[in-house]
């Protein structure tokens, strides 16, 4: 009875940390592609289901709308948000269910089984990802799914299993026509089977079938991709640029230099997993490796390692290396964690590790437990400065700082151009002679326009920090939730949408427009 209690315990905690405060943000949305996904749904209406976004495929778009559709015809923007954040929920909660069911096939002992689900029920990317009406937590979905039904097939080839593969893969490439890489564990499985067998006719027809299954539901779930092709081809021309670094845009700035793999092992996994889970993952990946290898040559475990490591091959390598693009393996530090526990005889010193292992997600929850924080330094401002204050800040942070009183003279400069723009240096001149306050978003522009690349920006901010320019900081905004480490030193869409740090600066000396033209002379 007690297990029985302990598992809907751990049940309701991962419902409620993907559902808790859904509406999160106050009316005010930060995440972009979030925003251009909500925009196209509240565009879609009864006979033009056109969504005119092509980032991402339709079947997200439609299951926002249709969802809504019997209680609002046509949702609006922020009805569109809230729909896509309910399913993004929902699959992350039922991505956690499959990978429990995963776990079955992996640990022998049930309490294993339960803390991998704990694990994941406090993991700081998910927990963030399930607020967010984007489509990681989908994409997830359909990894964790693949991986399972490939330990299905494994076990028997049958055709229920390949059509039910077909359509989970169908919906990732109708969400996402990258995801087609999630596919890889079927056709691994596939492969192998058709290899070993000794009448290889039979398993062709069941290759073809999974194969044309999966381009029918494509199709099916977003026809647009077909309908709008020139469109379609036009918007993967500009991801495909943007994700190989081909075309430089402004928001990529912080990939400039940075190495491949190296970066997410060090300022994205740390702070998806939670320094413990990932500490602890990393033990236990070595000791597979070196004292338990082989483990690694078990099918199920060499379908989930094999797979995981062609994603982390292949999506590791690009020159964007956003949160996001790894969250499908956001399982494996839990996994590789729970694994070293399972080295540990003392069954004591594994419930304070397991008990360490869940703070950083905990922690984590307080971004959606308070008002947000970019609500927090509107109002402080509205409160404490003067009418008429003119503040400088930086635009380019997807919205600007919400600030309702018009009686603040704010300008959002878009310091993105501080160092390819000639005309900009003279403009900035200008508003700091003229400016009473500064105001720093986020970490956007500082943390990432650094060193020889960009003179003028490293000047800038290197002497407004230690107080060159005259300006002094005053207030600092920032949620606490972090353990051990700081978010703003991990990749920047981690916290930039919805818990970025706030400085403000105050005019503490003036200087005169010379003075400004020296300090920032690069």
């Amino acid at each position: 009875m007690s297990s029985r209690l302990s598992f809907f315990f751990l049940l309701f905690c991962l419902i409620f940390t993907r559902f808790y405060r859904l509406n999160w943000g106050s009316g005010q949305f930060y995440h972009p592609d979030e925003n251009n996904m909500a925009i196209s749904v509240s565009q879609l209406k009864p006979g033009n289901f056109n969504p005119h976004f092509f980032a991402y495929g339709q079947f997200p778009l439609y299951l926002a709308y249709f969802s809504l559709y019997p209680l609002i015809h046509q949702p609006d923007f922020s009805q569109a948000v809230l729909a896509l954040r309910f399913w993004s929920a929902i699959f992350s909660v039922l991505s956690v269910a499959i990978f429990y069911l995963i776990s079955k096939h992996l640990f022998s002992r049930k309490i294993f089984r339960r803390i991998f689900f704990l694990f994941l029920v406090f993991n700081p990317g998910l927990i963030q990802l399930a607020h967010f009406g984007t489509t990681e937590s989908l994409l997830i979905f359909v990894f964790a799914a693949n991986l399972y039904l490939s330990f299905r097939l494994f076990q028997k080839l049958d055709s229920r299993t390949l059509f039910l593969a077909s359509l989970v893969g169908g919906i990732g490439l109708a969400s996402k026509v990258t995801s087609l890489i999630f596919t890889f564990p079927v056709f691994f499985v596939l492969l192998i089977s058709f290899l070993k067998s000794k009448k290889k006719i039979i398993h062709l027809p069941l290759i073809i079938h999974y194969s044309l299954c999966l381009l029918l539901f494509f199709i099916l779930f977003s026809p647009y991709t077909i309908l709008g092709n020139s469109d379609f081809r036009s918007s993967l021309s500009y991801e495909t640029g943007v994700a190989t670094g081909r075309l430089k845009v402004f928001y990529t700035n912080q990939f400039l230099h940075s190495l491949p793999y190296l970066f997410q092992l060090t300022k994205i996994f740390p702070y998806s997993s939670g320094l413990p889970v990932f500490i602890f993952g990393s033990i236990g990946f070595i000791l597979l490796l070196f004292t338990n290898y082989r483990l690694l040559f078990t099918k199920k475990i060499l379908i989930i390692l094999f797979s995981s490591f062609v994603y982390f091959l292949y999506i590791g390598q690009l020159y964007v290396k956003w949160t996001r693009f790894m969250s499908p393996l956001f399982f494996l530090p839990p996994l590789f964690a729970v694994f070293f526990l399972s080295q540990i005889k003392s069954k004591t010193i594994v419930i304070i590790l397991t008990i360490i292992c869940i703070v950083p997600g905990i922690y984590f929850l307080k971004i959606y437990c308070q008002p947000d924080i970019r609500l927090t330094a509107s109002h402080w401002l509205v409160a404490n400065l003067p009418p008429d204050t003119i503040v400088l800040s930086e635009a380019g942070n997807v919205v600007n700082l919400p600030v309702t009183d018009h009686r603040l003279q704010i300008t959002n400069l878009d310091f993105y151009h501080l160092d390819d723009d000639p005309s900009f240096l003279p403009r900035l001149i200008d508003r700091l002679s003229r400016s009473d306050y500064l105001l720093v978003p986020s970490r956007r522009i500082f943390k990432n326009q650094v060193g020889i690349d960009f003179p003028l920006s490293s000047l800038y901010y290197q002497n407004l920090f230690s107080g060159q320019l005259g300006f002094s900081e005053i207030k600092k905004f920032e949620i606490k939730n972090y353990f051990v480490l700081n978010p703003e030193n991990a990749e920047e869409t981690w916290s930039v949408f919805d818990h970025p740090t706030i400085r403000i600066f105050q005019k503490t000396s003036r200087l005169s427009p010379e003075q400004y033209r020296n300090l920032l002379k690069p």
